[in-house]
This record gives structure tokens, sequence and C-alpha cells, in this order.
């Protein structure tokens, strides 16, 4: 196994956040829940998670984009 193939996936806090997620969906799961589905439960889970991806890459995201889409037709052009 190659040393870059050991390095984790996602950071310590993301997985403690799926970790408190998952639990919680156990726990939920094993007390007979409160009526929502499975999806519901996942979807208010990853919900938090998804927002802070959103927050911390999309901004540079669209920006690159962005700026590949401005040199492209700016190339066309000239």
């Amino acid at each position: 196994m190659s040393a870059q193939s050991q390095i984790p996936i996602v950071s310590g806090d993301a997985e403690r956040a799926a970790s408190a997620a998952f639990g919680a969906l156990a726990s939920s799961l094993a007390s007979g829940g409160d009526g929502r589905t499975l999806e519901e439960i996942v979807s208010d889970m990853l919900r938090p998670m998804l927002k802070e991806w959103l927050d911390g890459n999309l901004p540079p995201l669209v920006e690159r984009l962005v700026a590949e889409e401005i040199e492209r037709i700016a190339r066309r052009r000239g």
C-alpha cells in the first residue's frame, strides 16, 4: 500500500461530524424514530455538512470557471 493511499480522505472534523450523524441516525432508528423517513433523517444530517462544503468551495470554484470561460472567449476573439 502506498503512503498516499494511507492519507485519510476526510478531515478529523468531517469524520467526527459524520460519526455523530450516523450515531444520531442509529439512535433514532433504534428508538422507533419520530415518524420521519430515513431519507428525511439523512437529509437533515447531511445538510450542515453540505452547506459547509459549499460555503468553502463554491466561490473559488465559480471564480475559476468564470475566469477560464473569459479566457476562452478572449482567445477566440484574438
